[in-house]
This record gives structure tokens, C-alpha cells and sequence, in this order.
């Protein structure tokens, strides 16, 4: 298949300007849906109504979006093809009583969200971002993405076992960052965070909000073959689903043979348990509604759930130079060799022989080179959306995505290369 995407960089380009401009899985949101209506897609509301006209549509639901093409003569039980993803990062997240401090020191009390590495956010320049909820239940996006906080380490002259038997983070006495110097003063952050807003502070009820490093991303190494920048895990895979369902939306009406989906979800860094996650009713329920409003009956959904496929996308793990023992000795995926299967006998991924048949089929059809990723035995293995998308809904998945090092840290590293050979191979699997 011609790619609709061209290869001159500026694919990569554009997801360092999308992993910027998302400094939260609301913005992600936000920015995706935007890339969207640019293709032609329209927003549809869950407490509307609606049709079963050809066309594109998305469902947003606080840090998730789901997006679907119906093509002209789409049936009621025309099977999808899903390219689904997760928006969140592990990062830090305001407490409801943020205000805090000691010593002459004014702080932002944090939870620490997901499995992040936390030495990784010590002496960063952090922003502020999320959304904030207002008393008419509206809600606002904010970005205060310039200097504003900061987790200071404790210097070496105080901590002389640093270097030698590691450093120790307590996650609640050492995590909390400092924004300025003063007594204590209730109320003081959403004060400041709601005039940045242009709200009123007594109209604001509700926040979630999150610390960002505020470095933009970059191109790294002699021939800037590597890219550094942060969330990648996983807005890497949010970007190119994206870029791979307008492309396909894009392409001549030559009948496609399937449905394709963009779903991406909340809350997979800690669990997936929640209305706006994976594990909750929101694709199953978007996926039905799509069925029958295009008049079908419970028969055309269980067909076309029956003969639909997922590619669930998310950030694996590259061989890592300086611990290649901690990697299984057989399988070792690099930088720019294009996007790797995940497979794991134990379904912490959701791959199996068939589903490697239908990724393999998509990368060759796209021209694009692929990987293989197993955890070593001795190691535990991570896991994804792809087994709880395929168990609460039936749906045969494939766990794909890019290798990248440094996973969970605040920056995190990738090939230059790899985003776009996954939007290609992406493009290739909705097209059919």
C-alpha cells in the first residue's frame, strides 16, 4: 500500500510538537479530537441520539477518545479493526489539599501516580497542567507550562551513600515539590491556577492536576537518529493512531472492509479501573451503539464483534546497552528496527500465533520492518490494555509499539525513526 504519510522527518517533527501540547491525558484528548475535526470527523455526545450515517465520529469522556470512520455501505455487521492506546503517563498529581510547606518553604502536597521513576523528577523545572472543574459543570483546561515547581535533591554533602548504596526516595516525605518561600496559606495554589485560568477562583470546585517538565523535546545523538522528550509512554502510540485513522478516512472510498477505530484510554498506568479506562464500558458501549445505529440487532453486533481485531499499542522495551543481562538473550529489540510484537505465554499481553499473522500481514503490506519482544523468564512482565480489551469484549487483540529506554521516567528515549514506521504500519491494519 502507498502510505498516505510521508517519511521526511516531519512525522517525528509533529509528534514532538503533540507530546508538548499534552502535558496531561486531557489535552492529549483535546489535541487529538482537534487533529480529528482538521480530517473531517464531527464529535457526537453520549446523551444524544444517533445516526448510522457514513462519516467520521468521536466519543470523548475525560482522558479518553474514541474515534471511528463508517465507510459508504457499511453494514450493520461490518467487523472494526481497533488501533487502541492509553493517554496517561506515571507522573506526580495535586492533592485535594495541595497547600503545604515547612521551613520557610511553600510546597505542593502529590500523590505519585503510576510506576514512575522518581529520581527522575528531582531537579527538573516542572509546570502545572490538567483540567480544573468549575460550578457549572463545565471544565477548563489549563497549562502553566514555564518554571514554576521543583523536587530539590538532597545534596551529597547530606547524603554521602548517594552514589554508593543508591539513592532512597521515600514517596510521601521527599516527593513534594517547593514553588516559592513564605507561610503556608490555604487555598493559595488554586487561587493562583484559577487566575491563570481567567476564572474565578470560587467558581472552581474540582482539579486534576499534574506536575510537567517543561523541557521541550528534542532530537539526540550525532545524526539526531534518537528522540528524547517525555510521555512517550504512551502518547507515542496516541499520536500515531491518530494520524493512521485520518489517513485512512483519507484514502480513496474503495469500500473497506472493516470499521476503523481509534480508541485511547485513561488510567492504564494504574490499573484501567474506571470509566474512562480500559477496563471500563466505554468502547464496548460506543462500539453497540455504532451497530445499531446503523440499525442492527444483537446477531449484527455479536458478528461484527466476532470477526474484529485490536492492535493494542504501547511503548516496549529496547535492549538497554548498560543491563543487556536484564533482557531476554534471544530477543533483543533495537532503536529504528520499526515496531515490535509483544508476546507473552502468560497473557500479560494478548498476542498469540493468529494475531502475530494479522500484525505481520499489516507491517508487510505497509513496507515496514518489525521486531519480536519477550521478557526475559527471570523477570516479571509488564502488562497493557490488550488483555482486558480482548477479555471484557471478546475481541481477538495484538499487543504491538515501539521499543524505546528510560520507560517511566519523566524523559524517555526512542528512534527517530520508529514513530512513523508504526503510524505506517498502523494505517495499513485499519485500511484492511
Amino acid at each position: 500500500m502507498s502510505s498516505p504519510l510521508r517519511f521526511d522527518r516531519a512525522h517525528t517533527d509533529d509528534l514532538m510538537t503533540f507530546l508538548a501540547a499534552s502535558p496531561s491525558p486531557y489535552h492529549a484528548v483535546a489535541n487529538a479530537a482537534a487533529r480529528l475535526a482538521e480530517a473531517g470527523f464531527r464529535q457526537v455526545e453520549e446523551t444524544a441520539a444517533w445516526d448510522g450515517s457514513a462519516g467520521g465520529k468521536y466519543v470523548l469522556r475525560g482522558g479518553a477518545i474514541v474515534a471511528w470512520y463508517v465507510p459508504e455501505g457499511a453494514q450493520a455487521h461490518t467487523p472494526f479493526r481497533i488501533a487502541g492506546a492509553h493517554t496517561d503517563s506515571p507522573n506526580l498529581r495535586v492533592k485535594p489539599l495541595p497547600d503545604t510547606g515547612a521551613h520557610g518553604w511553600r510546597q505542593i502536597a502529590v500523590e505519585v501516580y503510576g510506576g514512575t521513576l522518581l529520581n527522575t523528577w528531582l531537579d527538573r523545572d516542572l509546570g502545572l497542567a490538567g483540567r480544573i472543574s468549575l460550578r457549572d459543570g463545565t471544565h477548563r483546561l489549563v497549562n502553566i507550562d514555564r518554571a514554576l515547581l521543583r523536587v530539590p535533591q538532597l545534596a551529597v554533602h547530606l547524603d554521602r551513600s548517594a552514589n554508593t548504596e543508591g539513592l532512597k526516595l521515600d514517596r510521601q516525605k521527599h516527593m513534594q515539590p517547593i514553588w516559592g518561600l513564605g507561610d503556608v496559606e490555604e487555598g493559595d495554589l488554586i487561587r493562583f491556577v484559577a487566575e491563570e485560568a481567567g476564572v474565578d477562583a470560587e467558581d472552581v470546585t474540582g482539579w486534576d492536576l499534574m506536575p510537567h517538565a517543561i523541557e521541550p523535546p528534542s532530537y539526540l545523538g550525532r545524526d539526531r537518529e534518537l528522540v528524547a522528550g517525555p510521555r512517550m509512554d504512551n502518547l507515542l502510540s496516541v499520536h500515531a493512531a491518530t494520524a493512521a485513522l485520518a489517513a485512512v478516512a483519507a484514502l480513496p472510498d474503495a469500500g473497506l472492509p472493516y470499521i476503523p477505530v481509534f480508541a485511547a484510554f485513561d488510567h492504564e498506568e494504574n490499573g484501567s479501573q474506571s470509566d474512562t479506562g480500559a477496563d471500563g464500558p466505554l468502547l464496548g458501549s460506543v462500539l453497540e451503539r455504532s451497530v445499531f445505529a446503523r440499525g442492527g440487532t444483537y446477531e449484527d453486533r455479536a458478528r461484527a464483534f466476532a470477526g474484529t481485531v485490536c492492535l493494542s499499542s504501547d511503548t516496549g522495551h529496547a535492549v538497554h546497552p548498560n543491563y543487556a543481562e536484564r533482557h531476554d538473550p534471544t530477543h533483543h529489540p533495537v532503536a529504528n528496527g520499526g515496531p515490535i510484537l509483544k508476546v507473552n505465554v502468560n497473557m500479560r499481553y494478548a498476542t498469540d500465533g493468529s494475531g502475530r499473522a494479522v500484525f505481520a500481514a499489516a507491517c508487510e503490506k505497509a513496507g515496514v520492518p518489525w521486531q519480536s519482544f519477550v521478557s526475559n523468564n527471570a523477570m516479571p512482565c509488564g502488562t497493557t490494555i490488550g488483555p482486558i480489551t480482548a477479555a471484557r469484549h471478546g475481541i481477538q487483540t495484538v499487543d504491538i509499539g515501539v521499543a524505546i529506554l528510560s520507560m517511566h521516567s519523566a524523559r524517555e528515549l526512542c528512534g527517530a525513526d520508529d514513530p512513523y514506521l508504526l503510524a505506517n504500519a498502523l494505517t495499513a491494519f485499519l485500511a484492511g
